[in-house]
């Protein structure tokens, strides 16, 4: 990509970028495969996601459809070739049409992120608290590796009920050819517990133990050509034993059966502490930094554009809608689970307002301090956002245009760092009585 700026009287810079033919392809095709992603468009060997969205929806110009998401997702290679971090997001302005086999020119009004000072550089001085472990933790560890070896054992003999687990046989039938995943001699079911349609949980639910029932039910399915359709199933079942499940006790002999990598009870609960105590000093560690960068934020000084405001809590509000839906709960629900919509307004200024701050105090510790971002700094800031896949997550941003904010987290993550370090930090003991007023 082709960038050049300027810098306006009103401190903000006239970017102009010119995208290659491929990088306006790659942005397309991204842009399609996110319209997938969204519309629920499962792959098809040989075809496009274009070709699909054709034949099933209707759509004769998917580039058309996408083309404002392709346009948004060249902005940070821009800015990143800029090499300036914003304030927030500019709009991209195009100056020519977005069309595959020609370059791209948009335009930018960037406006960039301010230097803000604090009233005092000094350490700061925090009040923690101290933990540890406790035994119970342990324990519930050991109950929860108990429940995994679980086994289900013959219960006394009634009419199947909701919630009961069974031991059920059933051979099951679609168009007269058997379906080998619902076929079995023996396997035990959770009646009402939606694992199967309700139609056949209405069906099993009052059997008795040793009867046989052939009924049908509805089912989801998928057709040739991937599209969602209802199929009737016809299923024989027999109940042959009503179930209850038994945890087995954790003892030597125990161990020494099913985990003989350790010694005995004793080292097991070891390692589990140990593996406890690990996840607890991260835990801990994000814990006393959190601290001392509130504190810090309390020494900033000067205002925040209205702009900056509206974006980070519209990208907070983004995120907290995803994380609702992922609840299977409602937007309104959520809300009043808050106390309300002017409680849950004032909340997210106040958070909003919060994380502004902290991140302009450590910026402002950052460039006050000299320090500087190394490659390990970068690698850090990646775990931070994903533990399991740091590598996956520097990939990702990086193929997508936004070093720019991977640099900024990992400035952040660095002066956080360097300010515990340096704080004067008294631990409190958790059996410590309060202090008199």
């Amino acid at each position: 990509m082709k960038v050049t700026q300027k810098k306006l009287d009103d401190g903000r810079l006239l970017i102009d970028a010119v995208a290659s033919t491929a990088e306006v392809s790659n942005a397309l095709n991204n842009a399609h495969l996110a319209f997938a992603q969204q519309m629920g468009m499962r792959p098809e060997k040989d075809k496009t996601v274009a070709q699909a969205a054709e034949e099933r929806m209707g759509i004769k110009d998917l580039d058309s459809v996408v083309m404002n998401q392709a346009v948004e997702a060249l902005v940070p290679f821009a800015i990143d070739k800029v090499g300036v971090i914003p304030a927030f997001p500019p709009q991209p302005e195009p100056k020519t049409a977005l069309k595959r086999g020609q370059t791209f020119q948009f335009g930018l009004h960037l406006t960039p992120k301010p230097d803000y000072e604090l009233t005092s550089y000094e350490p700061v001085s925090i009040t923690i608290q101290e933990v540890s472990i406790d035994e119970r933790q342990v324990d519930e560890q050991i109950n929860q590796v108990a429940e995994r070896y679980a086994e289900f054992v013959a219960d006394d003999p009634h009419p199947v009920r909701k919630g009961d687990s069974c031991l059920l046989a059933m051979e099951s039938y679609e168009n007269g050819e058997k379906l080998p995943g619902l076929t079995t001699d023996a396997r035990t079911y959770s009646a009402g517990a939606g694992l199967m349609p309700d139609g056949f949980d209405e069906n099993i639910i009052g059997m008795d133990v040793g009867e046989t029932k052939t009924f049908t039910f509805e089912g989801p399915g998928i057709d040739d050509e991937g599209n969602e359709i209802v199929e009737t199933i016809e299923c024989t079942v027999t109940v042959k034993e009503i179930q209850k499940k038994v945890a087995p006790v954790i003892d030597d002999a125990w161990v020494a059966k099913f985990m003989p990598m350790y010694k005995d009870v004793a080292a097991m609960r070891d390692d589990i502490r140990r593996g406890l105590n690990r996840q607890l000093s991260g835990e801990y560690e994000n814990y006393k930094r959190n601290m001392a960068a509130g504190e810090l934020a309390k020494r900033f000084q000067g205002s925040i554009a209205d702009e900056v405001y509206e974006s980070m809590s519209r990208n907070l509000m983004n995120n907290m809608r995803a994380e609702v839906e992922q609840q299977n709960m409602t937007w309104d629900q959520f809300v009043e689970q808050q106390g309300g919509e002017q409680q849950f307004n004032m909340m997210m200024m106040m958070q909003t307002r919060q994380m502004l701050v902290q991140g302009y105090a450590l910026d402002a510790l950052f460039r006050h301090e000299g320090l500087v971002v190394s490659d390990e700094d970068v690698q850090e800031a990646c775990a931070a956002m994903n533990p399991q896949n740091p590598q996956g997550v520097r990939r990702q941003m990086e193929e997508s245009g936004r070093g720019f904010a991977l640099r900024e987290a990992a400035e952040r993550i660095k002066a956080n760092k360097w300010l515990l370090e340096h704080a004067d930090i008294t631990v409190k003991d958790p059996n410590e009585a309060p202090a008199a007023e």
